[in-house]
């Protein structure tokens, strides 16, 4: 068996890269989803479509975390 990889020799840049490949290739693959996880997803969906995205900028809530000194 071949030795592991160290990701941890990698730079931060190419981590990234790293991983948006390995997220990139799930899309070549057949994911079959249970019948749990695809009524978990429609619902997710369909709060979406009703109520738009949610969530706040990053920056917003940085902004609050350092105002409270943290």
């Amino acid at each position: 068996m071949a030795k592991p990889f160290d990701v941890k020799r990698l730079s931060p840049e190419e981590r990234i890269e790293l991983a948006e490949e390995l997220w990139d290739s799930l899309v070549e693959e057949d994911i079959v989803l249970t019948p749990e996880q695809l009524e978990e997803l429609e619902r997710r969906r369909a709060r979406l479509d009703r109520e738009g995205p949610r969530g706040r900028p990053w920056r917003e809530v940085l902004g609050e975390i350092e105002k409270r000194g943290g």
